[in-house]
């Protein structure tokens, strides 16, 4: 799985969970606002009201009937203590503490649980999330990509390749530009190339960056001068990525590359080698025809 792929799950799982997280806090109505009362309290109130009001009216009825001998019978029930009370004094052991009731027992509220419920939610979330970046940024990719070993096919297909494209093959996943090398001007890369660059160089190809070395520009190629050259500031480089002209500080920057014996072609876009000096021509190329920007050649 790639790593856009990644985060997009990480992003969704988490976008989601915020969505759950919201109509969970938005149905909560236990507690509307400061000092509000919920629909439940209301509604509990207002039948409390009406019994009150049906008992008062119970008590008015049975006062207007109640005659002096009731309410004699209604003062000595009063002062007769009750038989429950009968014994109770500071030396009776029959009383059992009061302890309090235990919550799992009892159970949660609602406003518990959706709280519970909330934190957990966000709380896998987040670890999903972290979990994806980790995979997606920090563990190694098995399938390689730019910055790493970029296989690029074998040796013979790749100068096909340069020809058919008119002198130049473009690689996307390594970022970079093959093109030939020729053989007779290996004497003078000796004396200015480094051996991991040197190693494809024998072969007969370079491999170059695709970033202009001026302000990081792709630089394109031109197939009427078999140069390349920058569109942005209009630096020029021969086909080995040489300077020519424009105010680019070096020549195109270089990736190694291996060649197997079964003549597989491998790119270490890891390690990028810094360009030639301004004045280096090994291969003496000079433009082949009409310029595709406005440089002057130095």
């Amino acid at each position: 799985m790639s790593t856009a792929a990644v985060i997009t799950i990480a992003i969704g799982i988490v976008v989601v969970l915020g969505a759950i997280s919201f109509f969970t806090l938005a149905r909560r109505s236990d507690v509307r606002g400061a000092g509000a009362l919920s629909g439940e309290a209301v509604k509990r109130d207002k039948t409390r009201r009406k019994e009150a009001k049906k008992q008062g009216r119970i008590a008015a009825e049975e006062a207007a009937t109640r005659t002096a001998a009731d309410a004699e019978a209604e003062g000595v029930e009063a002062r007769t203590p009750s038989k429950e009370l009968v014994g109770v004094g500071a030396g009776d052991n029959n009383l059992v503490p009061w302890t309090p009731p235990d919550p799992e027992v009892i159970g949660v509220s609602r406003r518990q649980f959706f709280n519970r419920a909330t934190v957990t939610l966000m709380s896998v979330g987040l670890g999903g999330f972290a979990a994806a970046a980790f995979v997606g940024f920090l563990w190694p990719s098995g399938t390689g990509g730019f910055g790493g070993a970029v296989s690029v096919g074998k040796l013979g297909a790749i100068k096909n390749g340069i020809k058919q494209g008119g002198g130049f093959f473009y690689v996307p996943e390594a970022k970079s530009w093959i093109t030939a090398y020729p053989s007779e001007a290996l004497p003078a890369a000796e004396t200015v190339y480094p051996e991991n660059v040197l190693v494809a160089m024998r072969q007969g190809i370079v491999v170059l960056s695709q970033k202009c070395p001026h302000l990081g520009c792709r630089i394109p190629e031109c197939k009427t001068s078999q140069w390349f050259e920058c569109q942005c500031h209009g630096s020029q480089y021969n086909r080995v990525g040489e300077k020519k002209a424009g105010p680019a500080p070096r020549g195109m920057d270089r990736f190694p590359a291996t060649i197997s014996p079964t003549e597989d072609v491998t790119i270490d876009t890891g390690t990028t080698v810094t360009g030639p000096p301004i004045g280096v021509n090994t291969t003496g190329q000079e433009a082949e025809g009409p310029h595709c920007t406005g440089g002057d050649e130095h």
